[in-house]
């Protein structure tokens, strides 16, 4: 037999023109890329018990994901009443932060620009997410033979971009106003504002927890809470006013600087995602999964290497296994087939595998990769 053979295909896709079935359904518990589990396709959702105070404020510090594999899941993406949910919440914090804008050129409150940028920061950035992933559904082309999923990496670096500049901005008129402190005007419409921030924080939590749990959308659930612990940083605002109020007016400057801080954190950790995405890092947990997967299949003798890469939301997977080197062809393909189909169980968002069969070597045969040692060192 040929001392190589390689089998991929994606889901809904038939390799060699032949139907391939996994013959039950793909829908069961994962964890996903950071070791969170997600419950996938059981037709129904768990109540999950509310977060308390204590939860909310360790969360409020703990930098959000804006990685796009964060934002969608299967449940999401398949329904259109999932992403109209997404869509609708993004516009009422759109329509928050305008309102509050309002307040601000009337009140030249800096704490209250500073939960206003937050605000429109977070629904600006759906915007370069919803267009990335219109393209990302695009079918592959000659040109661009692995889709257009990259584009939610240019997403990405939009939003980094747009979370940068918002703390720049938040930062520069907190400074200034520690540097030149002077009165905020209009306290009970900042106060108001503050409120109106939390009301529609708490609002779009209420409304993306309840629909994600209807169509079981981890990542829906998930941005949920995100709005949920984004109404303290209203919260804050109303402090700032309070201690405004009381004629201390560094409160206002000092809230900003601290919702600056908060700013910051997200930034952190969002650049740190898409550099990671853009440099094709994965969690090597997934590997280490990937490979015991392929190593229980029967027929498997060895896993050399593995290579896992994002495109867009979804994963795709190179590896080369180690067969009988007495195996049929269609013994190896059978064998690359399983070995593809464990992995699309063992590894969330995977869509498609390359599997290498090699056979087993035996005393004093050459590797027949011998041939293509000198393309790999030029």
């Amino acid at each position: 037999m040929s001392d190589r053979h390689t089998h991929e295909h994606g889901h809904g896709q038939q390799p060699h023109g032949q139907p391939h079935e996994h013959g039950h359904p793909h829908d069961h518990g994962h964890h996903d890329d950071r070791g969170h589990h997600h419950d996938r396709g059981h037709g129904h959702a768990h109540p999950h018990p509310s977060p308390g105070l204590r939860h909310r404020l360790a969360h409020l510090l703990t930098p959000h994901s804006h990685e796009t594999a964060d934002k969608l899941d299967p449940a999401l993406e398949s329904s259109a009443r999932g992403m109209r949910a997404l869509w609708v919440s993004l516009g009422v914090l759109g329509t928050t932060a305008l309102a509050q804008a309002v307040v601000v050129a009337l009140s030249g409150s800096v704490a209250l620009l500073g939960d206003t940028v937050h605000n429109a920061a977070d629904a600006l950035t759906a915007v370069p997410l919803g267009i990335a992933f219109v393209l990302g559904r695009r079918a592959a082309t000659r040109r661009f033979t692995y889709g257009y999923g990259r584009a939610e990496d240019l997403a990405g670096l939009a939003i980094v971009l747009t979370i940068a500049a918002s703390a720049a901005f938040t930062a520069w008129a907190a400074v200034g106003r520690l540097l030149d402190p002077r009165p905020v005007a209009h306290l009970p419409a900042v106060a108001v504002a503050a409120l109106v921030g939390f009301v529609g924080n708490e609002w779009v939590a209420r409304y993306r927890i309840r629909v994600g749990r209807e169509i079981g959308s981890a990542a829906l659930v998930a941005d949920g809470l995100h709005a949920r612990t984004d109404g303290f940083t209203s919260l804050a605002v109303l402090l700032g006013a309070g201690g405004s109020a009381l004629g201390w007016h560094l409160a206002d400057p000092i809230v900003g600087l601290a919702i600056t801080a908060a700013i910051a954190l997200v930034l952190r950790d969002a650049a740190r995602e898409v550099f990671r995405r853009v440099m094709d890092a994965v969690d090597p947990a997934l590997v280490d999964r990937a490979e015991r997967a392929v190593r229980a299949v029967p027929g498997v003798r060895e896993v050399g290497e593995l290579r896992l890469r994002w495109i867009g939301h979804r994963l795709r997977a190179e590896l080369a296994v180690v067969v009988d080197g007495e195996a049929s062809v269609r013994k190896a393909h059978a064998i690359a087939v399983e070995a593809e189909h464990a992995l699309l169980h063992a590894v969330p968002r995977l869509t498609a595998a390359l599997v290498h069969a090699d056979p087993a070597p035996v005393p004093g045969e050459t590797d027949p990769h011998l041939a293509l040692a000198h393309h790999l060192t030029a």
